[in-house]
């Protein structure tokens, strides 16, 4: 960490922190816990809707390459990115004292107040993403260890945020939680005030269209090469082909007649484990495999992630109780082999994409890269729904 506040500015090194650890990775972890509460004991949905809102609430995130583009393009009183910070953060905290202080908000605008509040947390990514890709092209060497830095951030960060989110649901309820979330918001907003940046107040805004049809075009040119166009189909294929069943699996946990009824604070702790696994693959990446050949990493991750999926269905027949391993415990190894396999999957498709990115539509670049990801996540995601509405499951 001191290498790269020496290399750039501490106030780099800060965002990705805030961004990563405090945002995404304790604020997500909170957020994933809560708003399955909030879904299920205050508007009390089925499980196969909540899966179509959480497929909703994660739009904003698809069309990260537009934010990216804002950021590459638009300046705002002279400055690129920390106009969008301060947007994301304000935008967080709007949002989450909404939910927060509403009692009988109607499902609709629940549902707008969660896509605004992931829009934030996309926003305030995106933009740290094209940091983090522009800093990657001007110091190639450290490329890894800024995405293990992001990484280890993000996972410490998810293991304190599932720690604490049953105790805190179960203290003061999924509303109040989400209340809470206002603070990590507030954290990005900070980032945007404290951001070292040039500043060039000369932008003419008249060449505004003008810089969009260059950045499309740059865009285009660069996805024709064959060194990025495989790359892209192997990352939505990798996530389009993996059964997204995350919700389902959550109904399933808290049922007490059909699963095995996990407490809220038992949901945290499981979900804590699977950042303990992330943070190890971030570990086993940086120390072990970052100088390893991406194929042959790709080629392994991937065939363990399709082993490690079969651990749900192990659950779900029950057949960890007939080889004697109780549900908690197969559930505990379960999310964090998944997590860690998961991670050092992920690792690699980052530090290959910040190089990708072409000079000048870095943020729009490194976001489309991110989206195909997403976009692939997210027509999984309307797999289980489908399935689930046909085979008749519900509460």
């Amino acid at each position: 960490m001191r290498m790269l506040c020496d290399e750039m500015h501490w106030s780099f090194v800060f965002g990705v922190i805030v961004i990563y650890g405090v945002s995404q990775g304790l604020g997500g972890a909170v957020s994933r816990v809560a708003s399955d509460y909030y879904w299920k004991d205050v508007q009390m949905v089925q499980p196969s809707e909540a899966q179509v809102y959480q497929g909703i609430t994660s739009i904003p995130w698809l069309v990260k390459p537009l934010w990216g583009l804002l950021t590459d393009v638009l300046p705002v009183a002279g400055y690129r990115r920390r106009p969008y910070f301060i947007f994301a953060g304000l935008l967080g905290v709007v949002s989450m004292l909404t939910l927060s202080l509403h009692n009988k908000l109607h499902v609709a605008f629940a549902l707008l107040a969660m896509t605004a509040g992931s829009a934030s947390v996309a926003i305030a990514d995106v933009t740290i993403d094209a940091c983090v890709a522009q800093n990657s092209i001007n110091h190639p060497p450290l490329a890894a260890d800024m995405q293990s830095l992001c990484g280890f951030s993000s996972s410490i960060g998810g293991l304190l945020g599932f720690s604490i989110s049953g105790l805190l649901v179960h203290a003061i309820g999924s509303q109040g939680v989400l209340g809470l979330l206002s603070i990590p918001s507030a954290l990005v907003f900070t980032v945007g005030i404290l951001k070292k940046e040039m500043h060039a107040p000369n932008f003419v805004y008249k060449e505004v269209c003008q810089k969009f049809l260059q950045a499309n075009r740059t865009m285009l040119t660069t996805l024709k090469c064959p060194d990025v166009w495989r790359p892209c189909v192997y990352m939505y294929t990798s996530f389009a082909l993996s059964l997204n069943i995350q919700e389902g699996m959550f109904y399933w946990y808290t049922d007490p007649k059909a699963g095995p009824a996990f407490s809220q604070g038992t949901v945290g702790f499981i979900f804590s484990i699977g950042s303990v696994g992330s943070l190890l693959g971030v570990i086993l990446y940086q120390h072990v495999l970052k100088d390893h050949p991406f194929r042959g990493l790709l080629f392994w991750s991937q065939l363990l992630s399709s082993f490690s999926g079969m651990l749900d269905l192990i659950l779900v027949l029950r057949l960890n109780l007939k080889i004697g391993m109780p549900d908690y415990f197969f559930v505990v190894i379960d999310e964090g082999v998944s997590q860690m396999i998961g991670r050092l999957k992920w690792m690699p498709l980052l530090v290959l994409s910040s190089k990708l990115c072409p000079p000048g539509i870095e943020g729009t670049f490194f976001a489309l890269l991110m989206s195909i990801d997403n976009f692939g996540t997210h027509i999984v995601m309307g797999w289980w729904p489908t399935t689930s509405y046909v085979e008749g499951h519900s509460r």
